[in-house]
């Protein structure tokens, strides 16, 4: 019987590269979108079908996943904000359409859900608050995912740091942030270990989950390690390394974007979120290791220079 995935923010950070994972296991991959010529023309190296309607709109969604065993929910409020208007609903029209066709859910999970005074080291039972907005709301997320598996649903959860990866959509990440003409932006302050989620192996660790789904709960949740810079300088240094000593250093400007989010929206949401970079906050993957023996992971040298295009194929996991 054909499978059939699809994928609602196929055109984004996550859901592109999973698109080609899922469709490397022989999934026919069905991307919604409000403008399918140009997702076409933006991803015209995948052959994901492309399907018009909007995650806003309940029945386009029933629509588009109609014989579907999984639904990839990987879509955001666009440009960060109004996420208490969007997010939400946008979830609601996903379990919809996994009730109806008693599908599994896939959902990259954050790290927004876990407070600036919890535990530095986190796993799948690390109990999630937080105090930001956007923290909230992604908690609410996952506990209207926990609840829809009684109505029939199954759901996977993969939680990894901060994205980075040769993904187009990853332009508006953090590590592509840290980059301006010559400069490259620490955020994370020394000491601090952070969290980072190369999107090739994020997209393949879910695809082997997927593998296992006889052997899942019906609500699955794993974390990933990911690249852990330990110091808060690792990635910074990899970065130079990669693109040349006339690169500088410098600690990003968390005080101008303090000043500045009282007239920019998105300056104010980045602020909120600041803890995750002036604390520690690792994951530990032993439930991931002991269902897959190992965790996808790319050489962080190569995934630096694969996410900058310098020259390098892009790169998937290597083990």
């Amino acid at each position: 019987m054909e499978k059939k995935a699809l994928i609602l923010g196929a055109t984004g950070a996550i859901g592109s590269e999973l698109a080609g994972a899922l469709q490397r296991r022989g999934y026919r991959v069905v991307g919604l979108h409000r403008d399918p010529a140009r997702a076409k023309a933006l991803f015209d190296d995948q052959t994901v079908q492309w399907v018009h309607g909007d995650a806003l709109i309940e029945s386009d969604v029933l629509r588009a996943a109609e014989g579907a065993s999984l639904i990839v929910h990987a879509v955001n409020p666009p440009g960060f904000r109004n996420w208490e208007l969007f997010a939400l609903p946008m979830l609601d029209h996903t379990i919809s359409a996994a009730i109806e066709n008693k599908a599994r859910i896939l959902f990259p999970g954050s790290l927004y859900n876990y407070p600036p005074d919890g535990p530095i080291v986190i796993d799948e039972e690390t109990p999630q608050y937080t105090t930001t907005k956007k923290g909230a709301i992604r908690i609410e997320m996952e506990e209207r995912l926990k609840a829809s598996v009684g109505l029939g649903t199954r759901v996977l959860i993969v939680r990894a740091g901060d994205y980075f990866g040769p993904s187009a959509s990853a332009n508006n990440s953090i590590f592509k942030a840290m980059i301006m003409g010559k400069t490259i932006w620490r955020f994370t302050s020394p000491g601090a270990a952070h969290s980072w989620g190369y999107l090739p192996d994020v997209a393949e660790t879910f695809g082997r989950l997927v593998d296992r789904e006889d052997e899942l709960a019906p609500f699955a949740h794993f974390m990933m390690r990911g690249h852990v810079d330990e110091t808060g300088e690792e990635m910074a240094l990899a970065i130079k390394r990669a693109m040349g000593d006339e690169m500088t250093i410098r600690p990003f400007p968390w005080g101008v974007v303090r000043a500045g989010r009282f007239v920019s929206p998105f300056l104010r949401e980045l602020y909120e979120l600041r803890y995750l970079y002036e604390r520690p906050l690792t994951m530990r993957n032993t439930k991931l290791l002991e269902t897959l023996g190992s965790e996808p992971h790319t050489p962080l040298k190569l995934a630096v220079q694969t996410t900058l295009g310098l020259g390098h194929e892009a790169s998937r996991s290597a083990a």
